[in-house]
């Protein structure tokens, strides 16, 4: 691990701080069954039976992994 060799002041700790932003996630909008649903792009979504139980997870319409 990575030693600082002077102790760094607490307004230069502050500003490098303040300095990073969180982002909102991009979202993509898609309407399914009637439906409007917001997913993340490129990851896998998860496909629910009707009683909402999870059945597996699906990327660009194929079946990639069982949950």
């Amino acid at each position: 691990m990575a030693v600082p060799k002077r102790k760094l002041s607490r307004s230069n700790t502050r500003h490098r701080r303040s300095a990073w932003k969180a982002q909102a996630p991009a979202l993509v909008k898609t309407v399914e069954n009637g439906r409007v649903v917001y997913s993340r792009p490129h990851q896998a979504k998860v496909v629910e039976d009707s009683a909402g139980t999870p059945l597996f997870l699906e990327y660009k319409g194929r079946k990639i992994a069982d949950v």
